[in-house]
């Protein structure tokens, strides 16, 4: 069986275990997500693996890589975020800060982040930054004891945002799937962290989760293959 095909097969483990998982959210089933939450999350982990995307050398070997590492730590967060203590909420958060630097780190292997504010780029700088600013006003009241680390962590996935518009934007040499695919993934992680935003500070609603998470892992599999071989 080719490389590709055990990526499909691992794609569409996540997209069941997805759908397993939105139905658990939606009949508050806490048994069935704790079942299926992580099989999905192990299925996206599983992509550059199977596929080749970790083998050589080469910046694209280190940009694979680091979205590797990125990936697992999405997978810890996740399972941390199951669990509705504090310190579990924090942990997940922290796990995800640390992936969303290793996105960075790969998005900034691909193109310099010099070039991140150079030219057209300096108007997503500002739509981004103000996206910030809006998001921490809403959540301001809210965050109480969690606003240092709120702060840190949307200014971290902001600059995943940057990056991953700068590959598509200004990469030389970059194969255009790839490069699409990791935008659309940053841009739909970032939109999926405000479900989770939500539901934590706002106020606990289904449709936080309905939506959030089909965002969330979707993001996750579109940075995964854009780093595997038959589109990199």
């Amino acid at each position: 069986m080719s490389a590709t095909a055990l990526g499909l097969i691992a794609t569409a483990a996540c997209l069941a275990a997805l759908a397993l998982l939105v139905a658990a959210e939606v009949r508050r089933d806490r048994a069935a997500r704790m079942r299926w939450k992580p099989l999905a999350s192990i299925a996206f982990v599983a992509i550059p693996l199977v596929t080749g995307a970790l083998g050589g050398d080469g910046r694209g070997a280190e940009v694979a890589r680091w979205i590797a590492a990125g990936l697992v730590l999405g997978a810890v967060g996740d399972v941390l975020l199951m669990f509705e203590a504090e310190r579990a909420f924090l942990g997940g958060l922290v796990a995800f800060l640390l992936g969303h630097l290793a996105y960075v780190v790969a998005f900034a292997r691909l193109v310099p982040p010099g070039r991140w504010i150079e030219g057209g780029m300096i108007a997503v700088v500002i739509a981004t930054a103000l996206a910030a600013a809006i998001v921490l006003r809403w959540l301001w009241p809210r965050l109480g004891a969690m606003r240092v680390p709120v702060i840190g962590y949307v200014a971290v996935i902001s600059a995943m945002v940057v990056g991953g518009v700068a590959v598509t934007a200004t990469a030389p040499g970059a194969a255009p799937t790839a490069a699409l695919l990791a935008t659309t993934g940053a841009i739909a992680f970032y939109l999926s962290d405000l479900a989770v935003a939500r539901e934590r500070f706002v106020g606990k609603d289904v449709w936080n989760r309905a939506i959030g998470l089909p965002l969330y892992y979707g993001a996750q599999l579109l940075i995964a293959w854009s780093v595997t071989p038959s589109v990199a």
